[in-house]
């Protein structure tokens, strides 16, 4: 299997770096723009809300519907390094070259790539990663800023990027033509945007993934779930739609196949297919709790007697299941 070509983000919220004191903004000097913002680093950023034994953000409460603790944290961590397979030992695809980048990773999570993507490129003049939740280290290479803000909020004025990258943000977004618009108008003329993300439905290309796989049917549910609240996780598909609607051109496509589980004959795949079993049966009590009790209106022993039907559907080695993951990147006219 391989890839197959197919046709301080701030807001009205907060925008400021995670690791800023509450005091500071006591500072007169600072400018009213950033007092607005700092309606301030209030405790709805800084406490969080507790479900079943999984810890949930608290700013913007029920933006993001999966847990923010440690072992979510280390989950998308694992993630983080099967996409890095997956494209080959990359960070992106888009042609960005060396030189003083102003960059932006929206909805940063752990802050990993952005990270990686500063010890990659140390000329690079400024990472900035965004994200609801304040819990990416505070060490960081001195190029790095983490900032607490919802991306789908206004953004406010400030200097354009080279490159603005996006990965994983399924399920999370609601207005996505907006979000590639606010992109587009900060993104530097000539400069690039990339977006990563899941076409979350299975398939078998041999006919093993039968009716009433319990697999199959975890995430018929969680697709039901997070169209209910209007933010998909069948978003990948649309992302070249997008991204020309917002204006950025010489857009190119790519889609990758990602199997589940260590299937896959070639070495490279069945690593990618491991690590995809691996997240996915250590995500599901994370995928599964909010969404399902909250959203789909089941009992939580409902929800722990079905991820043990899962969790044994997902061990038929004879299942060769896999959904598509989708890279789409695009520049900003010169004029």
């Amino acid at each position: 299997m391989a890839e197959q070509d197919s046709e301080s983000i701030g807001s009205q919220g907060i925008g400021i770096p995670v690791d800023l004191n509450l005091s500071e903004f006591e500072d007169e000097t600072y400018s009213s723009d950033i007092a607005s913002y700092a309606t301030s680093l209030s405790s709805s950023v800084t406490s969080y809300n507790w479900q079943h034994g999984r810890r949930y953000h608290n700013y913007k409460e029920g933006s993001y519907k999966f847990p923010n603790d440690e072992r979510e944290q280390d989950r998308l961590d694992l993630f983080h390094s099967m996409f890095r397979l997956l494209l080959g030992d990359r960070l992106f695809l888009a042609p960005v070259e060396e030189g003083p980048l102003r960059v932006l990773d929206i909805g940063t999570g752990t802050g990993i790539w952005a990270i990686e993507f500063a010890d990659q490129f140390p000329g690079a003049e400024e990472i900035v990663g965004n994200d609801l939740s304040p819990i990416q280290p505070r060490w960081v290479p001195p190029n790095v800023i983490f900032e607490v803000d919802d991306v789908e909020a206004e953004w406010p004025n400030r200097p354009s990027f080279d490159f603005i990258h996006s990965r994983y943000m399924c399920g999370s977004i609601q207005d996505w033509p907006r979000l590639f618009h606010q992109a587009f108008s900060q993104t530097k003329p000539g400069g690039w945007v990339e977006f990563q993300d899941f076409h979350l439905v299975n398939y078998s290309e041999d006919g093993t993934l039968k009716e009433g796989n319990n697999v199959n049917r975890f995430y018929e549910l969680l697709r039901e779930a997070c169209d209910k609240v209007n933010r998909p996780v069948t978003v990948g598909k649309e992302l070249g739609k997008f991204a020309e609607q917002a204006g950025y051109v010489n857009v190119v496509h790519k889609r990758f196949q990602l199997p589940l589980g260590i299937w896959p004959r070639e070495r490279r795949m069945k690593e990618i297919g491991a690590l995809n079993m691996l997240q996915f049966l250590e995500g599901l009590e994370a995928f599964s709790t909010a969404t399902f009790t909250n959203i789909l209106g089941w009992e939580i022993e409902e929800v722990q007697v079905f991820l043990a039907q899962v969790r044994k559907d997902a061990k038929d080695s004879k299942v060769h299941m896999m959904h598509d993951f989708h890279v789409v990147y695009g520049q900003r006219p010169l004029q």
